[in-house]
């Protein structure tokens, strides 16, 4: 049978679908930037689309999406600055040195010296049917190991997996290990290497966490990064998709009531009760306890000059957020139960309303070929040529609301 003029289905419905994509971006960034050259655009970007499967777009078009696709994340509660995403093209590190120089840069801008920065990195796209050249496997880029010892855990839980994968491709764990220990980089790249970047302490910085009535806090030794930086994320714009990590900034209770309280992650209540002195029969003696370490980390990164915010005053700038996208004639899209996660209450604005569940483009998501690897797999070690098999994931942490997202399906 002569196949020359069949087209292979699969090229043809992804093709097909990064043509659509394609279309609906530019038509959109046209119409809400007032910039001419549409059809002229359209003409060379879908000559370019048959010829390779894909096309390259400009700085500009990739800053437009980013911002764009923070503007449509559901989960997120802080798009009102969406517009203020500070964007850096590193398409041209196709290597780990560079994605390494990246992603220091990256939280260098981002940090700026406690006036934090809401930005996003870009890394090259993903080719279609194959990997992208380079991906990062952290989840966030500033997260603390997780060591056992004799069946407990010092450190973070939800790190476990990945500390355990990080020191099977040599990372050397401290000397002394403790509940801050901040783990490496880990960078996948397209010939099935792993590779484990040790993070330079100076590059990041960290907040100490004490109270201002209660100093017993402090000597708890409780200290948070400064910056969320979201790091296994694909950016998808008119049907191109890029590694791409990507920082809002701390909301209190993300830390306090999540990081530092969770049962499965620092399980800080029973000592902070304690500390309280707080009585068993007390019915709110772990609601005064959440209360105590949203007072500690607020006044801690206020102390320290570093922006974060608070439940009530996201909730009162979703809320203009929202006049202003429907003012536009946008939706709104949003998923209730991430915006209105506790501590947040009746008498916030975005509580009293419901949102677009629509999933709309561009869009930020999970790459999901940046997973931590599974039990048993062969993890092919750089220099070595070696194997080494990981522990099973036993759960991961939903990132913060500041940078949270939810990708929608290709049609």
């Amino acid at each position: 049978m002569n196949t020359a003029g069949v087209a292979n289905p699969a090229m043809s419905t992804t093709r097909n679908s990064v043509l659509d994509e394609a279309h609906a971006f530019l038509r959109l960034l046209h119409h809400e930037t007032g910039q001419a050259g549409f059809t002229r655009r359209w003409r060379d970007v879908r000559g370019e689309i048959a010829t390779t499967g894909t096309w390259r777009q400009t700085t500009h078009k990739l800053t437009y999406g980013a911002r764009v696709a923070w503007r449509n994340s559901a989960r997120c509660i802080g798009r009102l600055r969406w517009q203020s995403l500070q964007v850096h093209d590193h398409r041209h590190a196709t290597d780990v040195p560079g994605v390494q120089r990246a992603l220091v840069s990256h939280l260098h801008q981002a940090t700026n010296n406690g006036r934090i920065r809401s930005t996003i990195t870009i890394f090259p796209p993903v080719p279609a049917g194959g990997p992208a050249p380079v991906r990062i496997v952290n989840p966030q880029l500033v997260r603390y190991a997780a060591w056992t010892d004799r069946g407990h855990i010092l450190g973070d839980p939800a790190n476990l997996t990945f500390t355990r994968l990080a020191t099977a491709l040599g990372w050397p764990s401290p000397p002394n290990r403790g509940p801050f220990d901040i783990l490496p980089w880990i960078v996948a790249t397209d010939d099935g290497h792993l590779h484990a970047l040790p993070v330079d302490q100076s590059d990041i910085l960290e907040v100490p966490i004490q109270h201002p009535q209660h100093r017993w806090i402090a000597d708890l030794g409780l200290r948070w990064p400064a910056v969320p930086v979201i790091s296994n994320m694909l950016l998808s714009i008119g049907g191109v998709q890029y590694p791409a990590p990507f920082n809002g900034f701390f909301m209190g209770s993300e830390i306090a009531a999540r990081n530092l309280a969770d049962v499965d992650r620092y399980h800080q209540i029973p000592a902070v009760i304690d500390g309280l002195k707080l009585d068993e029969n007390d019915r709110l003696r772990h609601d005064k306890a959440l209360l105590a370490l949203q007072e500690a980390v607020l006044h801690s990164y206020d102390r320290a000059g570093v922006t974060i915010t608070d439940h009530h005053r996201e909730s009162e700038h979703f809320a203009r957020f929202v006049r202003r996208e429907e003012a536009a004639g946008r939706t709104v899209v949003g998923d209730w139960t991430w915006l209105n996660s506790y501590p947040m209450t009746p008498q916030d604005p975005s509580w009293k309303r419901y949102y677009s569940p629509a999933a709309l483009r561009p869009a930020l998501c999970p790459d999901p070929g940046a997973a931590i690897p599974a039990a048993g797999t062969g993890l092919k070690v750089p220099h070595t040529g070696s194997t080494a098999n990981v522990a099973e994931p036993n759960h991961e942490r939903a990132a913060p609301s500041t940078a949270a997202a939810v990708c929608p399906a290709r049609s």
